[in-house]
């Protein structure tokens, strides 16, 4: 059963509170916005924070098996869960989009992460610092996988001319991507750096971070409530995979992350994680490398759903899950 006071108290955090008052801007047709110029500095903002304490953990606990083997847990969920995805897609979609998809699903987002780390410190609960790198990892994994389904699995009208796919340079945005780029600067930058300087910079790298989180989930209620129109021209299908795979996906993994670690802040990492769908770095990679997918049906299943789905319903039932 669902606990409902967790809910409620989900439901009751500021900054998700921004996230629903963005969407009803949208909804009414207010005419509130974030400057662009202000979202690109939130954004690297948020990055850089939780890459760089995350950095400043991973220092004072050291590298330990436990931390390798999370690592090799997070690549492995972002090679199988695009490969599952992929085949139950091709039922009603064609190859390049089924793998578009099953990218983005194998994929993370990081502003879903960022959101759990504000859920966990909000419940008192700490989470390691290998786990903003198990993160930037699981990038990479899904977007191959995605494209080799694509070229192993080719829609009827593409048996006779198999798409050739630049692995070299797909794998190089994948690694070069913004987001992913920062946070593992970030972390390794934290990694390194002297722990008597970096507590000179607390207060900017922690004491600002809700705030800045808020202003942030305002603007993505705004983004999220206007691509939610895009479902009515695809039916219910992709509805339903939208919720029902992150909430597959993300409860089997709060069960399976007990045989990793017993630390309940990351096993809610890692169900988030599992859950989560990428719109940043999977739809920048394949409208260079697989432009025939279309954008239209994988960034608002990822952003106008299963986002939105995540961080109201889906953490505090993952959280119950994993305590």
């Amino acid at each position: 059963m669902i606990n409902f006071e967790l809910l409620i108290f989900n439901l009751t955090n500021p900054t998700l509170l921004f996230f629903i008052l963005g969407m009803l801007a949208k909804f009414f047709k207010s005419d509130l916005e974030v400057p662009a110029a202000s979202k690109s500095f939130i954004a690297l903002y948020l990055l850089f924070s939780i890459g760089f304490n995350g950095g400043t953990e991973l220092a004072a606990a050291g590298v330990t098996g436990e931390i390798v083997k999370s690592l090799a847990f997070g690549f492995g969920l972002a090679s199988i869960i695009p490969i599952y995805s992929f085949f139950i897609l091709r039922t009603k979609l064609n190859s390049y989009d089924s793998g578009a998809i099953a990218a983005s699903y194998g994929s993370v987002s990081a502003v879903t992460f960022v959101t759990a780390v504000a859920f966990l410190e909000m419940n008192h609960l700490k989470f390691g610092g290998e786990m903003v790198a198990v993160m930037a990892s699981m990038e990479f994994p899904a977007i191959i996988m995605g494209l080799l389904m694509m070229s192993l699995f080719p829609s009827e009208k593409q048996e006779d001319k198999k798409e050739r796919f630049d692995w070299k340079k797909t794998l190089r945005h994948s690694l070069t991507n913004g987001s992913v780029l920062m946070i593992l600067g970030s972390l390794l930058i934290g990694f390194v750096s002297d722990s008597n300087q970096t507590a000179g910079i607390k207060h900017f790298t922690s004491d600002i971070f809700k705030g800045f989180l808020a202003i942030f989930l305002l603007d993505m209620g705004m983004v999220a409530a206007s691509r939610i129109a895009a479902f009515k021209q695809q039916g219910y299908f992709i509805l339903l995979f939208a919720i029902l795979l992150p909430l597959f996906n993300g409860s089997l993994v709060a069960y399976l992350s007990h045989y990793i670690t017993d630390n309940t802040g990351n096993r809610l990492i890692f169900a988030i994680l599992a859950a989560s769908a990428s719109y940043i770095a999977v739809p920048a990679a394949m409208r260079m490398v697989a432009p025939k997918a279309d954008p239209g049906i994988y960034i608002p299943m990822a952003l106008g759903v299963t986002f939105p789905f995540n961080i109201t319903i889906g953490m505090p039932i993952f959280f119950q899950l994993v305590q």
